[in-house]
């Protein structure tokens, strides 16, 4: 059997022990030693002083353990020790990435997942499932990524693992399939191990340890000395069988051959069956662990899990591609089928052209060396920059040359490197399936495909259109807040340029611009820590001279009524070179049907951008006195079509970044330009430069010419979800409605019978959820749980809310202050809308200063 490389991750809300798990994962497999408090992923200086995880770090490691690395034994009944079972003989290579759990830094979650294989999803077996980890969740169900579930702390006061299966289906909306439960000592003692229903053996540590010592103990062995644990095994076992029958013909074959003895059905028939659930999205199956990594309890077999449940990279779906227009997969683009669909919808060919340029693409298409993808960008002090790499086709030589498709420049690949968190060791080459570092590369960014080219030129890269490929791109949320960036010195202004030029280029998420009024530098992020992290990180790590300034919300200015239109020539030097263009331009309110969708042609194109729709046109009115010559349909050398309407819309992007009667940007604006070559495009003169001026100033004219009458101020309304436990619920309610103007949409209890909150996820009926009992609850069967819950004021309760953005600064603080520390929340942004009422006329207040 090969051994076979597989990419994962750890996903959970901000606290679940996704790093110590992580710390313990690489303690077993041999690539580190005891753990001495400190860790090996969380290497930043910011991590390490707040204890949580900033950015997501790769590390590479092998399970079962390499030779030289192994000595996890476990001891049997008999006293004799043995290594302990490994799924498998191989050893294979698993690339972790651990990822933060904060909210606001979301983006580093969503660009691990886009590249990844394969999720752990930790949960703490006292909070259950929180509102990051819904988040979160639906982000991975969103690139189609098979999940696991490792139930953590199970050791602490408190913990339920019954409980915290019934919420990940009842919130998670999916069926849990519980493959291990946990051991208490005599039925509720300490919890010293887990009972695995796919063997039906028990695995007990020793108290203290280090987790390596493991005491492996056959069920049947347990009936007298633990009986309830034993009598969970056979409900648990029957269960698991029975659902995963639901959902795999082939299980239910070997079912019927064991004779329809749940205990007959060989674990490796079940494992089996899992792994197929797993990979197959219809069969909404998630496979559910338990343990406590701190305690160094259950991380062995999770790893089991890992490499036997989870895909290798070549049972993943195929990446989505694009080549222009066309869009595809990687594989059709290496079949060939989206080059020949590509030639098919060029209109300017014809027919034998086509056929023509179809045999060409062909023959282009078997010089692909490598397809990859940047998915992160990392500033290092000693070795510069380097850029994070998923290979998704053929192999990356080290001293390849790459292109960069979205850049269009080619960089060499002087060095490849393997990432163990913070340190590397250098590899020949990165194959497909491969995650890898590319250092030194000046160009790359987050979401840059690059690819490998046999007889690409240096300056112009591979020949059309694979110099246009580029795989799916990794999507960037907005900013909500932002806050001004002053250097010490003007003679510090240059070095501070620099450093947030680095920054930006690591975190995407963060967005830099200059106020044109007031010449301010503006940064701008996710969250109140997110841009409390990035100044620690520009003064103490990048040694930037500069201050933060207060952190502010970004405010939209908004159109109330359509402006006439207005038409501007310019003529003047640019750069040295005489310019001269004109076009006229009309503004207008967006309206709600006109917020989708883009068109691109020879003589019209309309895009959404920013919350804003440009649409150009070149267009010829009707001549009543007949002095203006007909249009040949040609343009100057220097434009063509699609460079023509790129040039306009940049110019009326440019003018629509600051507002006419407040200094914020503008949003659901309506920008169209119209352009006459006629009298309006002037030979070489009319270069894209003039056009954009012509553009961005005929657009001010008609803001100006529409803000007369007046404009409105918009504000981030959030969509905020708030977990906390039912004695604290009112107060939460009362502040979030009363306190903070939100508006109350819903108060959701994870224990209701059905889950059918979300009406675009499947409802899982709770009544036919298995989920052991847990020892310290009262409630002996699930309506006992359920009445017990029920009547417990320490349940935990979910409220869903829309607050403006304004009234959450600093609400984390204030949530837990009325909530004694229980309560959570995460918030995402929902749409803008208009300050009305008194909080606009307060609002006008702070601006105008008076």
């Amino acid at each position: 059997m090969p051994s076979y490389s597989w990419n994962a991750n750890h996903v959970a809300h901000l606290i679940q022990g996704k790093t110590t798990t992580t710390e313990r994962m690489l303690y077993y497999s041999g690539h580190t030693h005891v753990d001495d408090g400190s860790t090996v992923t969380d290497f930043l200086p910011a991590e390490r002083a707040r204890g949580v995880t900033i950015q997501s770090a790769a590390i590479t490691f092998h399970w079962p353990p390499l030779p030289e690395n192994a000595g996890v034994a476990t001891k049997t009944q008999k006293g004799g020790t043995a290594l302990l079972s490994p799924s498998t003989a191989e050893h294979h290579t698993i690339n972790l990435i651990d990822t933060p759990g904060h909210a606001d830094f979301t983006f580093e979650v969503v660009r691990s997942l886009r590249i990844l294989d394969g999720a752990v999803c930790i949960l703490d077996g006292v909070a259950g499932v929180e509102a990051q980890t819904e988040k979160v969740w639906y982000q991975a169900a969103k690139y189609k990524i098979p999940k696991i579930i490792y139930i953590n702390k199970l050791d602490r006061d408190g913990a339920a693992f019954g409980k915290t299966v019934q919420e990940i289906a009842s919130r998670l909306y999916t069926w849990p399939a519980v493959c291990q439960i946990p051991w208490f000592e005599g039925g509720k003692g300490r919890f010293c191990g887990i009972g695995d229903v796919i063997s039906l053996q028990a695995y007990r540590w020793e108290k203290g340890g280090d987790g390596k010592i493991v005491e492996k103990t056959y069920i049947n062995n347990l009936q007298d000395s633990e009986p309830a644990f034993f009598a969970e095994m056979e409900k648990a076992r029957f269960a698991l069988i029975e659902l995963l029958c639901n959902f795999d013909d082939i299980l239910v074959e070997r079912f019927f051959k064991a004779d329809a003895i749940h205990r007959h059905v060989s674990a490796e028939d079940i494992v089996a069956s899992l792994r197929r659930s797993v990979i197959n999205p219809l069969a909404n199956v998630v496979p559910v662990f338990g343990g406590a990594s701190f305690r160094n309890i259950g991380v062995q077999p999770l790893l089991d899990a890992v490499v036997q449940l989870l895909p290798n990279p070549g049972e993943t779906p195929n990446p989505e591609v694009s080549l222009g227009r066309t869009q595809g997969t990687l594989k059709q683009l290496l079949d060939g089928q989206l080059l020949s669909q590509n030639v098919q919808n060029n209109p300017s060919r014809t027919k034998s052209g086509k056929a023509m340029q179809e045999r060409r693409s062909m023959a282009v298409v078997g010089n692909l060396d490598a397809c990859a993808l940047a998915f992160k960008v990392v500033h290092d002090s000693r070795r510069g920059a380097l850029v994070y790499v998923r290979v998704y086709s053929g192999s990356i030589q080290r001293g390849n040359l790459l292109y960069n498709t979205n850049l269009q420049v080619t960089e060499p690949a002087q060095r490849l490197l393997r990432m163990y968190a913070q340190d590397s060791v250098d590899i020949p080459y990165l194959a497909a399936g491969q995650i890898g570092v590319i250092p030194g590369l000046k160009y790359a960014r987050t979401g840059d495909t690059l690819i490998s080219y046999v007889g690409a030129s240096p300056k112009t890269g591979p020949p059309q259109p694979l110099n246009s490929l580029q795989l799916r791109p990794i999507e960037v949320p907005p900013a909500v807040f932002f806050a001004s960036v002053e250097s010490h010195s003007l003679g510090e202004q240059k070095s501070v340029k620099n450093a947030l030029d680095l920054l930006i280029r690591e975190d995407p998420s963060l967005q830099l611009s200059v106020d044109e009024e007031s010449g301010q530098t503006l940064l701008s992020g996710m969250g109140e820590f997110h841009l409390e992290i990035a100044a620690d990180r520009l003064t103490k790590d990048l040694k930037a001279k500069a201050a933060m300034g207060k952190i502010e919300i970004a405010y939209r200015e908004a159109l109330l009524f359509p402006s006439e239109p207005q038409t501007i020539m310019v003529d003047r030097e640019i750069a040295g070179k005489r310019a001269k263009a004109g076009c006229t331009a009309s503004v207008e309110p967006l309206a709600k049907e006109e917020r989708d969708g883009s068109l691109l042609d020879d003589y019209d194109a309309t895009i959404l951008e920013g919350g804003n729709r440009i649409t150009s046109s070149i267009s010829t009115p009707h001549d009543p006195s007949g002095t203006l010559p007909a249009w040949n349909r040609k343009l100057p050398s220097q434009l063509t079509p699609e460079t023509l309407h790129v040039a306009l819309r940049n110019g009326a992007l440019a003018a629509l970044v600051r507002g006419i009667t407040y200094p914020f940007p503008y949003h659901n604006v309506h920008v169209t330009i119209t352009i006459d070559p006629r009298i309006q495009i002037f030979s070489t003169d009319s270069t894209q430069s003039a056009l954009s001026t012509a553009a961005r100033e005929a657009t001010k004219a008609a803001l100006r010419n529409a803000a007369q009458p007046g404009t409105a101020i918009l504000e981030h309304v959030m969509n905020v979800t708030v977990s906390t436990d039912e004695a604290s619920l009112g107060a939460v309610v009362k502040d979030l409605s009363s306190e903070r103007g939100g508006h109350v949409m819903s108060l959701d209890d994870a224990d209701e019978t059905t889950s059918g909150v979300r009406e675009d996820l499947p409802v899982i009926d709770l009544r036919k959820v298995y989920a052991p009992r847990d020892p310290f609850d009262g409630g002996t069967t699930f309506a006992d749980q359920e009445q017990a819950v029920m009547n417990n004021s320490g349940r935990q309760r979910t409220i869903k809310a829309r607050v403006p953005l304004r009234e959450m600064m600093g609400y984390l603080k204030h949530l837990r202050s009325i909530t004694a520390g229980r309560g959570s929340f995460i918030m995402s942004a929902d749409r803008f809308e208009r300050v009305s009422g008194q909080r606009e006329r307060i609002l006008q207040k702070e601006l105008r200063g008076y």
